[in-house]
């Protein structure tokens, strides 16, 4: 069985969904016979590389609220990420383009290494301190650090159009999907999940996938925690 999950690096909610799907795929009986593939999900396609912002900033732009509600909307996801088992940092992170990182994912599938450098992206930008943001060097570490090879990585990013078209694509056959936000996850082109649902919603998905085929039909619920192309849902107390 194949579990596709179109994601962006710079959602949150993809990090913490990310983890409870895996914490579901663990406890699955079949886990070695699911394959898992991430796919391509811009949440800001149009923005230039060099356009980067405080994620604070973003917040109170975006959604109009105080930077204090931006604070404690932060300061939730943070608890929210702990719980399952991921660092967070809920200050001083930045914002910015994600499809050079898009882009490397592609390469990084070619060799076998798509969801460690993932897993790199998601864990610089959550729980490190320097910015993966319009940083080329930064990106080509994350590359290396996960098997990659440096020139490689490095050519893709002076190059544009390389992995450009395959990350179109993706967005493009999210969209057939009727995707309008991320995490989205579709289990073996029979059963989508959006959002970071609970593991054991993923769980009850997985199950169902694996002893049917039908038409792709929502799981869960649909109000789970998403980010979608006007910003992420910010959790207020």
């Amino acid at each position: 069985m194949r579990v596709e999950i179109w994601s962006d690096i710079a959602c949150p909610w993809c990090y913490v969904g990310k983890a409870r799907f895996e914490k579901a795929l663990a406890a699955f009986p079949h886990r070695d016979g699911v394959e898992v593939v991430h796919r391509s999900f811009e949440l800001d396609p149009g923005r230039a590389k060099d356009d980067v912002q405080p994620v604070l900033t973003m917040l109170t732009a975006k959604y109009g609220m105080s930077e204090a509600q931006a604070r404690a909307g932060e300061d939730n996801l943070g608890a929210q990420a702990a719980a399952e088992g991921l660092d967070y940092r809920t200050r001083d992170r930045d914002h910015g383009s994600t499809f050079d990182m898009h882009r490397l994912l592609h390469l990084a599938k070619e060799h076998g290494r798509q969801e460690a450098l993932l897993d790199a992206f998601y864990r610089a930008n959550f729980a490190e301190e320097r910015s993966v943001f319009a940083d080329d060097e930064r990106l080509v570490e994350l590359a290396v650090a996960v098997g990659l090879d440096a020139d490689a990585a490095r050519a893709v990013l002076a190059d544009p159009a390389a992995y450009a078209e395959e990350v179109r694509a993706d967005e493009r056959e999210a969209a057939r999907f009727g995707a309008t936000g991320v995490p989205f996850f579709v289990l073996d082109r029979a059963y989508g999940v959006s959002g970071a649902q609970p593991a054991e919603v993923f769980a009850r998905a997985l199950t169902q996938a694996w002893g049917e085929r039908t038409s792709l039909e929502p799981i869960g619920d649909g109000d789970a925690e998403a980010c979608g192309p006007d910003g992420c849902v910010v959790p207020r107390d």
